[in-house]
């Protein structure tokens, strides 16, 4: 690529978090053919600069660009992927996700033949369409250079291979194989690795020598794992440990998000671009989600897309030195410990109820022999979505699990948090009228008489000291406050009654209904 490759600032991405049809779909089920389509519309309809194509977790269609070029050839006469608009490979990490390295292998071995379609399709030399994919789950710079070496070795010099005698090479018969080197986007999932984060990429850069890096940091799964407040703060310290990168290499790095609507999940949303910028405006790429892009009026989607591709990074990174990393590691330890105190008790019980959440792709399932885990203590857990969906249909914002912790911080340990996270009040009052009281008061009454219930029943007592911390300290007020809170909470309030009533279809209706109010599930 050349010098003035074109940095996308948003990215449509495939996460399962609308509950309404796209607007070119008659289904909220997004699978197969559809998701090409998908593409296609992310681009040319919202304004998105880049699209996710997701390998991990889910079967891919490896003839993406083809089918694209065939579908809508009068766009692309004019538009060409790979220099106006982006297609990224999300693949597996062959080092966590053993069942999935050939699916690894199969997607770099894919590569090629994109550019063979664009050649095809133009008549001439052109850009390759997909020159970047992005590595899950990074924890040393090994990683990064194995895909790397993998692609230069088991995919561009397999054509000079001898398949025939007496010097036949394979490239005779497969012709050339293009583009001769891919971009890696490491992606950074949990504290261990991003507080490793700058070393890694130092490495990489002195093992590769690329121009740039883009680096790709995780929102969701940190919540999921760790609580909201220390996924936050890791977001704020993987942009301190770039920062420190770039003074070590001299080359740029282009930080990324992964962000749903939702605060738990980064808090990216249409309706919400000012206290979003002001918490996350340093990275240069965010992910416009499905729920971004479909339970939101369609003019203000693109409305809001063409300000990020305007406006994103909005200020630079912070300071290499900028947060004590001593301090922040007994902040992380403090807030952690609290969320998970809660949240590995009540885990049987979201896992449970996590079967009613309806699903919006067709994803293979996230455990047993097929891939690898999320678990909490020794109970498997569902994504991120469905997880956090189901505390939005109880009336409980996980937003506030284990924000008790902020009692025991010290002075300086709270400056930090707060010098961190200073949309965390904003945050919390946007969620705080979800909070049903009405269902957390059946549960810890023993109206909510049920087994699957008894898990997060017993922990209850600590989520109300959550609630009290952010009335008491932070000043948030939670509970319906208009009358539209009060229909939510009605709502929220029918699906408890229903699911104790063994009304499952009931139950999964006011639980979209919910979801449709509150504009994603979770």
């Amino acid at each position: 690529m050349s010098q003035e490759r074109v940095i996308p600032r948003t990215m449509a991405s495939q996460h399962p978090d609308h509950v309404r049809p796209p607007p070119w779909l008659d289904t909220p089920m997004i699978g197969g053919d559809d998701e090409v389509e998908e593409v296609f519309q992310s681009w040319s309809r919202l304004g998105c600069m880049e699209a996710m194509w997701d390998a991990e977790g889910k079967d891919v269609d490896l003839n993406v660009v083809r089918k694209l070029y065939t579908r809508h050839p009068d766009f692309f006469r004019e538009h060409l992927i790979g220099r106006d608009y982006f297609l990224t490979y999300r693949i597996p990490n062959p080092s966590l996700e053993t069942a999935e390295r050939k699916v690894y292998f199969e997607t770099l071995q894919s590569i090629p033949k994109h550019y063979d379609a664009a050649q095809l399709f133009y008549g001439c030399e052109t850009v390759p369409p997909v020159f970047e994919v992005i590595l899950p789950f990074v924890s040393k710079a090994a990683e990064m250079v194995r895909l790397v070496n993998t692609y230069q070795k088991a995919v561009v010099s397999l054509g000079e291979i001898p398949i025939d005698y007496p010097d036949m090479r394979l490239k005779e018969v497969i012709g050339d194989v293009k583009p001769e080197r891919i971009e890696v986007i490491p992606l950074f999932e949990d504290y261990e690795s991003i507080s490793s984060l700058d070393r890694i990429v130092t490495r990489f850069v002195e093992l590769q020598s690329p121009r740039y890096l883009r680096v790709f940091i995780a929102r969701s799964d940190p919540a999921l794992n760790n609580g909201m407040l220390t996924a936050t703060i890791l977001t704020r310290l993987a942009l301190q440990k770039m920062s420190k990168a770039v003074e070590e290499t001299g080359i740029p790095i282009h930080p990324i998000i992964g962000a749903g609507t939702m605060p738990f999940r980064g808090g990216l949303a249409p309706d919400r671009l000012d206290t979003f910028l002001k918490q996350y405006g340093s990275f240069t790429t965010v992910t416009i989600q499905s729920a971004f892009r479909y339970d939101y009026a369609e003019s203000q989607v693109v409305e809001a897309v063409k300000r990020l591709n305007g406006c994103l990074p909005e200020k630079p990174l912070p300071p290499s030195d900028s947060m004590d990393e001593k301090t922040l590691s007994k902040v992380v330890e403090k807030l952690r410990t609290a969320y998970l105190e809660f949240s590995a008790e009540a885990a049987p019980t979201i896992t449970s109820l996590s079967r009613l959440v309806p699903p919006r792709r067709a994803r293979k399932l996230h455990i047993g022999v097929f891939s690898y885990s999320r678990r909490i203590g020794s109970v498997e857990l569902p994504r991120a979505i469905p997880y956090a969906c189901v505390f939005y249909t109880l009336g409980l914002p996980p937003e506030f699990i284990g924000l008790r912790a902020l009692r025991g911080l010290e002075d300086e340990e709270m400056d930090l948090l707060m010098d961190a996270y200073p949309t965390l009040r904003d945050d919390l009052a946007r969620v705080a009228p979800l909070t049903c009281l009405e269902n957390i008061n059946m549960i810890l009454g023993g109206e909510a008489d049920s087994e699957v219930l008894k898990p997060l029943q017993s922990v209850l007592p600590l989520y109300m000291e959550d609630l009290q911390t952010a009335e008491e300290q932070l000043g948030v007020k939670v509970g319906p406050q208009r009358i539209s809170d009060r229909k939510y909470s009605n709502i929220l309030n029918n699906f408890l009654i229903s699911y104790l009533e063994g009304d499952m279809d009931s139950a999964r209706g006011e639980l979209v209904s919910a979801a449709t109010m509150r504009r994603c599930l979770g």
